[in-house]
């Protein structure tokens, strides 16, 4: 178990009632990190950079000058690790100095390389980041009927379908998404990740255990919030100190998709030999946000093996993980996971396992009605003229006299081949049975 750290971690009322704000650091205590292991920090990016204003020192490791960069620099300069190459630079003060590293300061960047060669912004220590992520827990985040209609408003779902989900979302536990490939299970958990997107959380560009860095902050999977200046800081901003704490960035609440490419190092810490710090997991990226496991069972690992790593998260809500030297420590489980597959439930999972997935929704073939209704959505919004006798000999020609089941995905699939066709034949598009059959030849395949 770990402790929780101070209040004083984090400002409330800097963003409103309630809102989580990393607390403004003023000096070098603030951090919760050593002086020496940050003096190392400094010496690392100096020893890559070459030569670096004060300014941009702070920028790089993202800390306020005044207070903390300042007294670094200071303290290195006194033990001749650092030299100040020019004082002549625009800019007024220390901060426009130009430092530069000396021979006795690679030879300690060197032995700090040697350990990590980590050198990007100061990380915030784990019991920060559990604080955090239990203030911003997901569960604040609830929707309502109106909201999920508007959510699913360019789906076609039956009423049966759209009334499981929403309560699944609330639950802020496990949803299992199951059927038929191309109905749609994929689009509907994007649908509700780009719901989830309106809100904001902060993470910390990295996390700090035990003297190894877990470096979180991830620009392919974390989008930025719009209005995050903290994010968007240059040199200017980290002069005489910020609002908040620089080392935390301003996000969109995750969503993040992990399909077929997925395997079981991929849920544990990954640690690079050479450069000697960790990348955090799926699950500790997706915190406050959704993981969605996409085509479940095509992983190259088993699932079963892959379902038992789930197991202690799902039932109380908190992650271990592992450092290489053995170190066991726990983080917040604060995700809404979302197993979706096409294959059969009973050839993936067993009873026990169902029964820690909350939520089970069985994503059907489309009614007859309902692919009426998605081909005329489909066929207006690529320009098709929608004809209804069309459609008729359509269904009776290629999916009734056939015994065909039928997909949502269908009428996107036959309307793309449309338009090929009448590009091709120099024509306008049409539903007619020439066409229809033309692109249904091109599309179906008999199995």
């Amino acid at each position: 178990m770990i402790n929780t750290p101070a209040p004083q971690a984090f400002d409330t009322e800097a963003g409103g009632r309630g809102a989580y704000i990393p607390k403004a650091i003023a000096k070098v205590e603030d951090t919760g990190l050593s002086f020496l292991w940050l003096q190392d920090l400094a010496l690392k990016v100096l020893y890559f950079e070459g030569y670096m204003s004060g300014f941009k020192i702070a920028e790089k490791i993202t800390l306020p000058f005044t207070g903390i960069v300042d007294q670094i620099l200071d303290a290195l300069k006194r033990e001749k690790l650092v030299e100040v190459r020019s004082a002549q630079q625009a800019g007024l003060g220390e901060g426009a100095y130009q430092y530069a590293i000396t021979s006795a300061g690679i030879a300690r960047a060197r032995e700090a390389l040697e350990r990590s060669q980590y050198a990007g912004p100061a990380p915030v220590p784990l019991e920060v980041y559990y604080n955090a992520c239990k203030y911003q827990a997901r569960k604040r985040f609830t929707v309502s009927q109106r909201i999920m209609r508007q959510t699913l408003s360019n789906l076609v779902l039956s009423e049966k379908t759209f009334h499981r989900l929403g309560p699944a979302v609330n639950s802020g536990a496990s949803v299992f998404m199951y059927g038929p490939p191309g109905n749609g299970k994929t689009s509907i958990a994007r649908a509700i990740g780009n719901m989830i997107l309106d809100e904001t959380i902060f993470i910390p560009y990295a996390v700090y255990v035990d003297g190894q860095v877990i470096k979180l902050y991830d620009t392919v999977n974390h989008q930025l919030a719009q209005n995050d200046e903290g994010a968007r800081k240059g040199s200017e901003t980290l002069r005489v100190g910020t609002r908040r704490d620089p080392r935390w960035v301003c996000i969109r609440r995750p969503f993040i998709v992990a399909g077929g490419e997925l395997t079981l190092n991929d849920l544990y810490l990954v640690y690079d030999d050479i450069l000697k710090f960790y990348e955090a997991p799926f699950q500790m990226k997706a915190n406050g946000g959704i993981l969605l496991i996409d085509d479940f069972g095509r992983q190259q690992v088993r699932p079963q093996d892959l379902l038992n790593r789930w197991i202690v998260p799902l039932e109380n809500r908190i992650d271990y993980l592992s450092l290489h030297n053995g170190r066991k420590f726990e983080v917040p489980f604060d995700v809404l996971l979302i197993f979706s597959t096409n294959l059969p439930p009973k050839d993936l999972v067993d009873e026990a396992f169902l029964r820690r997935l909350r939520h089970k929704i069985e994503i059907t073939d489309p009614s007859f009605d309902d692919y009426r209704e998605i081909f005329k959505r489909v066929a207006a919004a690529k320009q098709i003229p929608y004809n209804e006798q069309g459609l008729a000999y359509l269904l009776q020609e290629w999916y009734i006299k056939r015994n065909r089941k039928l997909r949502a995905s269908h009428p996107r699939d036959l309307c793309d081949h449309i338009l090929d066709i009448a590009s091709y034949a120099s024509i306008e598009p049409a539903m007619t049975p020439e066409i229809l059959d033309r692109a249904a030849q091109a599309y179906f395949v008999e199995l």
